[in-house]
């Protein structure tokens, strides 16, 4: 019995990473946004309030996490390909002018769109927890990377059904519509197939799994490399159809024999067993700042500081501590900002005269965020393989990388601010890819870590409120700098019957700001690292003090 119910938990994973792949589908709106504002009328602040609507139907995702408890995962599924149909289908049907909608139907629409998107993370967020309680952010991190990759894979389909010199814009939405429906309906059966409950295992089955984990990432790399360096044109649907479904499905048992021909071992942890030392003397770690002689300094951080991972938090609980608004301000302040930017590549490109390369920018931004969520997994592939003897010290908290993370984040914003050539463009654009995947992929996990794994689902929920609160902020400044040097220009330009803002100034004024704003959200993340550090310090001290006596009991 033991055989199934590992080959099924795997099965539900590799359902998951197919889902993540094809519901990623607000990364290409800068694809039809043009289309979309030309066929409206609208301003580019107004075009910004359809982006932030598909941002704004995350605040729903708690709908999806509330019905998971009474209804089965199947029904979500369905319900969630249901939203997303109809929003992109009806999306497309505007675009194509075969309906006329008021801006405010419109508005509804891309609501809808985004509503679907969160549905279909928070199953997969669930599944991955359910199915790997020990190695959830291992799992986590592996499946969200995957959304990062699905501007890629439509740019690709997009590309092999059509011209490849004249790709129709609108032919994104029809694949937003029914892809997701697709997929949904292939990955169901393993889904279905899962027990769930039954699947907790024990300490020999972990130590197979980091192994398994470590092949599928590779596995996940070469996909990502594959679609990122190869030209579109020249990429070949079946080879990727292989790397997306045939080899993760055959990977466990490829690890599994090789274990068994070399007789491999590995270790694998988890939070949870570390709840029952939750006294563990404070003594044994001081503060940075207090090391450094800043005592003033350090009895502000250590205000409300939280001294185990792990420690459930309610709603209530949750909002009145210092390093959740530390973490939410970060995420505000970074990966959100990488959304919206995103969400402009398309005027973006337009106003610095690439147009024509507007596809190939999106596609590395998709595909630096599939590589920047890839990369949250490293404290996660460490704590596996390191010896669990080391020294704490030796290993990096998760917020400490997320903090390292977001160092590129102002440097993108300062290239685009001084160039604007299409490879600064290029550079900056996988940077802000890169931040931005990594906050996205990292966001459960810290959650999950800092306060409480069983409250995740509602606690992640009050976290990403900032997306479409930093959609709003962020997209209107950047519409209305645009609309001001329209309005501000001598010579019209018209494109599509709408006119438009073209040179570096459309969108030059926007990156100062948002270089400064994400400045601002890495300084915010550093402190969260500085007043996590000794939690997760004394996390690895336990954790080794429960492998020794382990290992003298046996």
């Amino acid at each position: 019995m033991k055989a199934p119910i590992e080959w099924k938990k795997w099965m539900v994973l590799v359902s998951t990473i197919w889902i993540q792949a094809f519901t990623g589908t607000n990364f290409d709106f800068p694809s039809y946004s043009t289309q979309l504002k030309s066929v409206l009328q609208i301003s580019q602040v107004e075009l910004n309030y359809l982006s932030m609507a598909s941002d704004f139907g995350k605040m729903f995702g708690w709908c999806s996490g509330f019905l998971l408890l009474y209804f089965p995962v199947g029904v979500i599924v369905f319900m969630a390909a249901l939203l997303g149909l109809f929003g992109y289908g009806l999306q497309w049907l505007l675009v194509q002018r075969l309906i006329s909608l008021p801006y405010f139907m419109a508005f509804i629409l891309c609501l809808s769109a985004g509503c679907s998107i969160t549905w279909f993370n928070t199953v997969c967020f669930v599944l991955c927890i359910k199915n790997f309680p020990n190695n959830s952010p291992l799992a986590l991190s592996l499946s969200i990377s995957f959304n990062g990759l699905t501007a890629a894979l439509y740019n690709l389909i997009a590309t092999k059904i059509t011209s490849h010199n004249n790709i129709d814009s609108t032919s994104y939405l029809i694949l937003n519509g029914f892809l997701p429906p697709i997929t949904s309906i292939a990955a169901l059966f393993p889904i279905l197939q899962s027990s769930g409950n039954n699947l907790q295992t024990d300490d020999t089955d972990n130590k197979d799994d980091a192994h398994t984990f470590v092949f599928l990432y590779i596995l996940a790399g070469i996909t990502g490399l594959y679609l990122l360096f190869f030209d579109t044109p020249s990429q070949s649907i079946l080879l990727v159809v292989m790397l997306l479904v045939v080899f993760p499905l055959v990977s466990p048992k490829i690890v599994y024999v090789l274990k068994r021909a070399r007789h491999v071992e590995g270790r694998s942890y988890s939070l949870i067993e570390m709840n029952s030392y939750s006294e563990f003397s404070e003594e044994q770690s001081t503060s940075i700042l207090k090391m450094c002689g800043f005592g003033f300094l350090d009895k502000i951080m250590e205000k409300d500081q939280l001294k185990v991972l792990g420690e459930e938090h309610t709603a209530r609980l949750l909002v009145t501590r210092i390093d959740f608004w530390l973490y939410y301000i970060g995420y505000f302040c970074t990966g959100t900002i990488g959304l919206v930017y995103s969400n402009n590549l398309g005027q973006i490109c337009q106003s610095l005269g690439y147009s024509s390369e507007t596809k190939a920018i999106v596609t590395i931004y998709s595909t630096c965020s599939f590589f920047g969520r890839l990369i949250s997994s490293i404290p996660d592939l460490i704590s596996c393989f390191y010896s669990p003897y080391t020294n704490a010290k030796r290993y990096t908290t998760r917020t400490g990388w997320l903090a390292l993370s977001l160092v590129p984040m102002p440097v993108a914003f300062l290239v685009l601010f001084f160039s604007g050539s299409k490879s600064s463009l290029s550079l900056a654009t996988g940077l802000i890819g890169i931040c931005s995947g990594f906050v996205f992929s990292a966001a459960v996990s810290i959650t999950s870590e800092l306060f409480g794994s069983k409250s995740t689902g509602i606690n992640h929920n009050i976290l990403i409120t900032n997306i479409p609160l930093g959609s709003l902020l962020y997209g209107v400044l950047g519409g209305v700098i645009y609309d001001h040097h329209i309005k501000g220009s001598k010579e019209a330009v018209f494109v599509g019957g709408s006119r438009v803002c073209m040179g570096r100034e459309c969108y030059n004024e926007t990156f100062g700001w948002w270089g400064c704003v994400s400045l601002f959200g890495l300084g915010s993340s550093f402190l969260l690292f500085v007043r996590t550090k000794k939690a997760y310090q004394d996390y690895y001290q336990r954790r080794n003090l429960v492998l020794e006596d382990t290992t003298y009991t046996l």
